[in-house]
């Protein structure tokens, strides 16, 4: 029984310092369509990130999101993320991690409102997020992982031209929201 102990004990510690030093690739890709009625919403996101595993646990780099969204009356609205974000990793039996990612950084959101008389409204904003989202990973092979979430803790904050107050959002999604996302370690 001491042996298999010692065995599982270098095991894990020889599977955490195989990540130190080496380069994070992760990403989602998400879609949602909406229907109500006559009125469709389509929202498309693409979240890559990259970061720089520096301790057996923890990993910085950067993220970016760039999302759309497009409704039946050609509006439109696209939105820009870069930030930072911190990662710490925990490794648990064989295959499977727990994770936490600390997100924060800037975001531009560009809204095109065709009204009906024709005309277009454009409509620009910048502003601010941070954001927490614990997940689990599923090592794959060769340093190849499934990253599975069931939603965060978000804070957003846009501010459109011309308006006198910004918008601010405050997402509590555990167990509203699920995803899928994957990651490679170089």
């Amino acid at each position: 029984m001491k042996k298999a102990i010692i065995i599982a004990a270098l095991a894990f510690v020889s599977f955490a310092n195989a990540q130190k030093g080496s380069v994070l690739v992760a990403g989602n890709i998400g879609y949602n369509s909406k229907n109500t009625g006559d009125v469709k919403a389509d929202y498309f996101e693409f979240a890559p990130k990259v970061g720089y595993q520096f301790s057996d646990n923890m990993t910085v780099g950067i993220q970016t999101a760039v999302t759309s969204e497009k409704f039946t009356s050609k509006d439109v609205e696209n939105t820009f993320k870069l930030g930072a974000f911190l990662r710490y990793s925990q490794p648990l039996a064989g295959v499977f991690s727990i994770f936490g990612d600390l997100g924060v950084g800037m975001q531009t959101a560009k809204y095109k409102d065709h009204l009906v008389s024709g005309a277009i409204l454009e409509s620009k904003a910048d502003g601010f997020y941070i954001g927490v989202v614990p997940a689990i990973g599923v090592d794959l092979k060769k340093g190849f992982c499934l990253n599975f979430s069931i939603g965060g803790l978000a804070y957003d904050s846009l501010k459109y031209d011309g308006a006198s107050d910004a918008t601010n959002t405050f997402a509590f999604t555990f167990g509203k929201q699920a995803s899928i996302g994957i990651s490679k370690n170089f």
